[in-house]
């Protein structure tokens, strides 16, 4: 197979990699029980290496040239699947320190760029740790892929993403010069990688959308942020019924998204507070897939998304003020050219030599104090190598100085919240978990949903 370039994207991912911040996409899939193996590395093998040639490549750097990814010598599946048995108790607060020793490390540039950890003895069950380098794909790329092996078949996106699922979901409208008339893209025509890089380069004029992501100023000075350890933790909030979330939405004409992000604003508050911090805003950076989630990945996958900077209203103290403030915002993006232009800046950025790009990314990432992802999985049950999923978390990483990410990631009617955190910011998240489940529950007391399959 010939050796392939990296997009300007990629390699910009690519040469993030700190030594207390590796960009590196972590996957955590629970298992109702313990796979076999060699099925295991079987399905990994035909399912997702020989489909996706990345997986058994490296990257060749080259001085003043775009990296390739090259054929990797002696690869074998086996290489890059290792097993590993839980301590006890065996709970999830085991699996959480486990999970939290093995993301802080960095990926060996000699090989392909992903590693598999089946560690046994979670439960009853066990779990399959998934990392891989950001310049292979991105978050919801890689969550795609695993998911598009599970037993069921490869149609689970046709299946069980409702089509506009995600932070960010409406139709976007953009302008091509100032004065013009509007255009009108649904997501579905916006997602065309060249389309958007056209739109993008029209929409850079829209000035004010440009100010806000080059011109804002860095986010509150709070104990999100700071000198990272480079060591992380991770915890995660027990499964919610979306039923519950959507309804709870409804009475006040917010989506699901809305009340998702208001709980999480919620649970931020109430972590700041205890720490004797109270600003009235934090910014997270928000990925926007720019990939139709109705067509399978395409084989050289890469990273096709926009960062979108989302202002969290954690000085608002009434819960119900907070959600109306947290759907006011997330219309505001929904209908204005960020995503676009987020797009051609990041493009902008991979094109960029090393040292300059640095700098760049910490410019962008300072503006905020986390990365939050939404991933969409599928509305029914799954299998994975013959034993049933019960649940997925996929943590993007935390580029430049940040030092948290959120992953919030629907499956089977229910959504949970995960937390990546950096030990030197956040030590114990599974605080935030919790406040994150108190304040789901309390935005949605009240909501009855009748029994039966929900839409």
């Amino acid at each position: 197979m010939s050796a392939k370039p990296l997009s300007a994207a990629d390699a910009a991912w690519l040469h993030m990699d700190r030594p207390d911040n590796p960009m590196v996409v972590n996957a955590l899939v629970l298992l109702g029980a313990v796979p076999d193996r060699g099925r295991l590395a079987t399905v990994i093998d035909d399912g997702i290496v020989k489909r996706f040639p990345r997986f058994s490549q490296r990257i060749h750097e080259r001085r003043g040239r775009a990296p390739l990814f090259e054929d990797a010598p002696g690869f074998t599946v086996e290489d890059h699947i290792h097993r590993l048995a839980l301590p006890e108790p065996g709970d999830d607060a085991a699996l959480a320190e486990l999970v939290g020793d093995l993301i802080g490390g960095r990926l060996d540039p000699g090989r392909p760029l992903w590693q598999a950890y089946l560690i046994e003895g979670h439960g009853d069950g066990a779990a399959l740790l998934v990392r891989i380098h950001h310049c292979v794909a991105d978050g919801i790329a890689l969550a795609r892929v695993l998911l598009s092996v599970a037993d069921g078949g490869p149609g689970w996106v046709e299946r069980g993403v409702p089509p506009h699922h995600g932070l960010v979901h409406r139709t976007v409208t953009a302008s091509a010069a100032a004065g013009a008339a509007a255009v009108h893209e649904s997501v579905e025509t916006l997602l065309h990688p060249g389309h958007a890089r056209a739109l993008a380069s029209a929409a850079l004029r829209d000035g004010t959308t440009v100010a806000k992501l080059l011109g804002a100023s860095a986010d509150a000075d709070t104990p999100l942020r700071g000198p990272l350890a480079g060591s992380r933790r991770v915890a995660w909030s027990p499964p919610f019924p979306v039923a519950r979330v959507k309804e709870a939405g409804r009475r006040v004409r917010a989506t699901v998204n809305d009340v998702l992000v208001a709980a999480l604003t919620g649970a931020l508050r109430d972590h700041l507070e205890r720490a004797g911090e109270a600003p009235d805003e934090l910014r997270a950076l928000v990925p926007f897939n720019l990939r139709p989630l109705d067509e399978p990945p395409p084989p050289e996958l890469g990273n096709d998304f926009a960062l979108i900077l989302l202002s969290l209203p954690v000085g608002v103290a009434d819960r119900r003020a907070r959600l109306l403030a947290v759907r006011e915002r997330m219309n505001a993006i929904k209908d204005s050219h960020e995503a676009p232009i987020s797009y051609g800046i990041l493009t902008a950025i991979g094109r960029t030599p090393p040292a300059v790009e640095d700098r760049l990314i910490g410019f962008f990432t300072d503006k905020a104090s986390m990365v939050v992802t939404n991933v969409p999985g599928p509305r029914e049950p799954v299998g994975f190598a013959g034993v049933p999923v019960e649940g997925v978390l996929v943590w993007a990483p935390c580029s430049g100085g940040l030092g948290m990410t959120v992953s919030i990631f629907s499956y089977a009617g229910a959504v949970t919240a995960g937390f990546m955190t950096d030990a030197a910011l956040v030590p114990d998240p599974g605080a935030l978990a919790d406040g994150f489940d108190r304040e789901l529950h309390a935005l949605c007391r009240g909501v009855r949903v009748p029994a039966g399959p929900q839409s």
